[in-house]
Parts: structure tokens; sequence; C-alpha cells
């Protein structure tokens, strides 16, 4: 059996316990050498199991011994090895190269490490310097450091800028956002950059030398914590010092050392707050969830069939969202895909409602009835009609006050009387169900922007556009008294301040076409040519300047925050640490992150 190299046993530890009889087909035919009475055996050519087993069961209590030769052989292998790895550590030890400083930064990123003990302990790795100049440890920082000087001198050149402020929570931490904005003095485009978007009790606008001569104003929601604290910190002709008390409400002392201007003189006490601009796009929001909706569900007429119409909404968008086979449903009845509304944006739900009045009637029975969903009777789809008729203008004025790039603080005050008459001629050729609609948005609209219509700065950064001037104005009596104002804020303005105020060139934003129906002035010029005549009145470019300089909304603030969940998406960006998020997050806002990407590497 030790002879036959064919047979799965040759070389087998206990192959000498066997000897080999004859061929049996596919098997062969042994005998056990330890049995009192020889047995044959049959066991297949390619396995000893069947000879282990007769090992295992047969003689269990007898003390097996390995073959003399498979002893030697395994002593031999083992030694054999045993040089080799040792051979192989010392050659290793003799050939090691050290590596290159760019192949260190590679296998340990430190740009995503902040602990000094470990940034110190990768410092100590040999490299080579031969060929390659030593970087500094960190490229991140150094292409943040370089953004930010550049950032700075520009703002420092700027005579007015405004600023727009949120809060925003992730990962169990909460950020304060600031982005600033101003007018390019040159080509009169609307430009913004972000400032922080850091945790709270630090400075912000000082950093950035925004003091308050400065700094026009800032932009925030509605929320109670802003409010409070732009009412308690205003600029005033006299300081107050009294404590604010706690009532219960989001505790606002944070906020303090966020806005503080001047940290070297000690006679100021608190800090003092730029100017307070509700953000115009969040209160249109209140208005269409609060007072809107409130009428509709307590109004007699309205009540049961704005409830069952928007119940059945509900219940399709449910099933167009979570189920394919409405989805399939869906595509055998219309070409157009449902829009599922999101609960911060009222937008959403508007272009939701208005997407199912696109439908027949009989195309959407049609749907319930294969979904299963109680079927839209005449007067449950004629309210959604005039609800999206009535609203329309309210969702387009929503539109254009959110722009970035386009929209300046003087747009506000146009679109908001545009908004009420076009909302009050909207409410011809409805129905009982909707009649008292339009006048109540127009009396939400005069109550939640009352300090705002009669605005002085919202007065003249709308006529300083040369868009709008007084076009907008129908009653004489407000025409007069805006002139004054205008003649005033000019007479005021010094030839010195009027130097440095006539560009070279000027190349005028586009206009979206849903802006330019909305606003159908008579005898419109073209905005590439109004703007243009604005650099020949220095004077009223300057105003321009001033007064436009806010945005009327905080979109921009917002969509910080967004961009801030996108850079916290991946698992590895949670472990990121305050500051080094921030960096990631301005230089991607600022677009700096493209042109620096290089350096960071």
């Amino acid at each position: 059996l030790q002879r036959d190299a064919t047979h799965a046993t040759f070389g087998w530890t206990f192959s000498h316990y066997f000897q080999f009889v004859r061929d049996k087909d596919k098997n062969i035919i042994v005998k056990c050498n330890l049995c009192a009475t020889p047995r044959e055996l049959s066991t297949s050519r390619n396995s000893t199991s069947n000879l282990k087993k007769q090992l295992d069961r047969c003689h269990a209590n007898t003390k097996l011994t390995e073959r003399a030769a498979r002893v030697e052989k395994r002593k031999n292998a083992e030694d054999e090895s045993a040089g080799k790895i040792k051979q192989q550590k010392l050659s290793s030890f003799r050939t090691a190269t050290l590596l290159e400083p760019r192949e260190v930064k590679r296998l340990v990123p430190l740009s995503t490490v902040e602990s000094p003990a470990f940034r110190k302990l990768v410092s100590k790795i040999p490299v080579n310097t031969s060929n390659v100049k030593v970087s500094k440890p960190c490229r991140l920082f150094n292409a943040y450091d370089l953004m930010e000087k550049e950032l700075k001198k520009v703002i420092e050149a700027q005579q007015y800028v405004s600023t727009t402020a949120d809060m925003w929570s992730a990962n169990n931490k909460s950020f304060m956002g600031v982005t600033v904005h101003w007018i390019d003095a040159d080509t009169l485009k609307r430009k913004k950059a972000a400032i922080a978007c850091r945790r709270f009790r630090e400075e912000i606008f000082s950093q950035y030398g925004l003091t308050y001569d400065k700094v026009t104003a800032c932009v925030t929601d509605n929320r109670s914590n802003f409010v409070k604290a732009f009412k308690e910190h205003q600029h005033v002709e006299t300081e107050e010092e009294d404590e604010v008390e706690s009532d219960g409400e989001v505790d606002i002392t944070d906020l303090h050392s966020v806005f503080t201007t001047d940290d070297d003189d000690p006679e100021r006490g608190l800090c003092v707050l730029p100017p307070h601009h509700r953000c115009a796009s969040h209160t249109l929001n209140l208005m269409a969830n609060n007072e809107v909706d409130k009428w509709l569900a307590s109004n007699p007429e309205s009540r049961a069939v704005y409830r069952s119409a928007t119940a059945k909404c509900s219940a399709l968008w449910t099933k167009a969202s979570h189920s394919t086979v409405a989805a399939k449903c869906l595509e055998e009845v219309s070409d157009r895909k449902l829009i599922v509304p999101t609960v911060t944006r009222w937008n959403s739900f508007y272009d939701a409602y208005a997407r199912i009045t696109e439908m027949p009637l009989s195309d959407i029975n049609k749907l319930y009835t294969q979904l299963q969903i109680k079927c839209m009777n005449d007067r449950e789809y004629q309210f959604l009609k005039e609800y999206c008729s009535i609203m329309k203008p309210f969702t387009v004025a929503l539109d254009i006050l959110q722009g970035e790039d386009t929209c300046f603080y003087g747009t506000l005050q146009p679109t908001l009387e545009v908004l009420m008459a076009k909302t009050l001629a909207a409410k011809n050729g409805v129905t009982q169900m909707t009649t008292g609609l339009p006048e109540i948005i127009v009396g939400a609209i005069k109550t939640r922007f009352a300090a705002t219509i009669d605005s002085k700065d919202a007065l003249l950064a709308a006529v300083s556009l040369p868009k709008f001037k007084l076009r907008w104005i129908k009653e004489e009596a407000r025409r007069d008294h805006i002139k004054f104002l205008l003649t005033t804020e000019c007479r005021s303005l010094t030839t010195e301040e009027l130097a440095a105020l006539m560009p070279d060139v000027l190349q005028p934003a586009a206009v979206a076409s849903s802006e330019e129906d909305f606003f159908s002035f008579d005898a419109l010029p073209s905005a590439t040519a109004d703007a243009l005549i604005l650099h020949q009145f220095p004077r009223i470019k300057k105003i321009a300047l001033r007064y436009n300089a806010p945005t009327p909304s905080s979109a921009p603030v917002e969509r910080l925050f967004s961009l801030g969940s996108l850079v916290l998406t991946p698992k590895r960006n949670r472990r990121l640490g305050d500051g080094r998020f921030q960096r990631l997050l301005l230089m991607c806002f600022n677009r700096y992150f493209g042109q620096l990407a290089s350096q960071i590497g």
C-alpha cells in the first residue's frame, strides 16, 4: 500500500497499519495489520475515510504512531520554512526604503484627523526629503486660510452689506449659519458668501469686520428666539442694561456673542444687533399654513369639501409614493407623474394640487377605482381648481422672493402690491366655497407686512431699482410721498461719497419669464436699458446699493444647511470636528473648493 502512488493513502500518516490485497473496480481491498483476525476492508482510491473509521472504531485504545518517513519529512519542511522566514526578514530590513511625503499623506490622511497626539505621532515617520520639499501637515487649513483672506478683502471693500442667519441641528449638534450679501458696484450683480456654520458662543461678525454701520440688515426667519434677540438688542439712542428674563422660551443668550461687533469697548454692555428683517418667504409660508388653512377649515361653505378633497389627495399621494402597482396605474392614466408634497414647503402642496387638477376628473376617478380609493366628486374637484386659481399669484410671488442672485430687497414692495391686486382679481368667477379667500389673503399680507409696507428702507429700495421706479404705485399721494423720501435721501449725499460710483461695464442679470408675467406694468422698458440708466445717476445708484443690499428671504442660509447635510452624508465625515466641518462647508459654498482642490489633496 505504501508503494501504490495512485492511491490517496500513499504518504498517509498511518498507511503502515494496512496491507494492499487487490483491486476491485474503482476501489481497492486492504487488510488491517492491527486486527487479531485480519479482515479485508474496501476503500476508495481517492479517500482514506474508511480506513480512518476502522482505526477509530476498532483500535481506539491503541496508541498510534506516525510513519517514520513522514515525521522526518515534516521536520525537514519546518526547518526549511523557518530558514526562508528568517532570510526574508533580513532581506526586507536591508532593502527598506523611506516613504515619500506624498505617500505618507495618502496612507494617513491628516486632513480628516484633528487629534494633536496622532498628528505628532505621524510626523515622526521617517520620510525621504532629498528630492521633495516638506509641505505643511494640513493643506485644507492652508486653502481655507487663503479663501478667508480673499473674502475679507472683498467684504472690506464693500460699503454696504447684509446678512442672513439661521440655526441648524445635525448629529446632536447645533450650528449657527451666517451668509453675507452685497451688490457689486460695477456690475450691479448680487454677490454672496458664507462666513460661518459653527457652534454657538463664537465670534462671527467681528471676524470679518462686519461693523454696525456696514451691515444694513440681518435677515432671519420668524422664530421667537431670533425675534426676541433683535428686539432686545436693536440699536437705540439710550442703552439699557436690563437682563432678559427667562420666560420659558428658547434661550437666546448664545446669540449675543454671535453678533457682537465691538469687544474692545466695555461701555457697550451687551451686543448691538443690526436692523432685523423677517424672511418674506417664511412669512408667506406661515400665512398659507395658518390664516388660509384656518379659514378653509372653519368657513361653513368650504369646511367639509376642503377636508374631504385634501384627504382624498393625501390618500392618492400615499399610494403613488409607496406602491409600484399604483405607479403603474398612474402611467396608464396620465403621462405625468404626481408630485408628492413636502411638509415644510407650502409651494410643494400647491404644485401637488395643481398637478391633480390638470387631469380630467374621469381619469382621476379611474385611477381612484384601480387603487381602491373613494372617488372624487364634482364639488371637490371644483374646489381644488378654485383653490389653485386663487393661490397661483401667491406661489409665483413666493418663488420670486426666494431668488438668490436676481432678487433684491426692493423687489419685496412691488411683489406684495402686485400679489394683493392679482389675488383680489382672482375672486371673479369663484363659487361660495372660496369667495371670501382672496380677502383673507390680502388682510393677512397687510397684517404680517405692516412694518414693511410703509418702511422707508423698503420704499427707497424699490424706487431706486430701475426695473420698478414708481410704476408699481397707483395712488398719487403715495407717489408724492416716495418722491419726497427719494429727494431727501439724494440731498443728504455728499460729493465725496459719489466719487467712485461710475463703473466701466454693466452686465444685467437675466429675469425669469414667470417674473416678467407677474410684473405686468405699463410701458416697461427692457432690463438692460433700465440698468444702464442707473450708472448715469450716481446718487440713485448709491441709494440702490445701500437699501438693496439685503435679500428678501433667508433662502441662502437654508441652502448652506442643505449643503452641510450633503457634506455629512458619508459616515466617515460625521466624525469631522467642528472647525474642519466649517472649513469644508464654507469652501464648497463659496466655490473655492474646486479652485483649490489641488492644494487640499
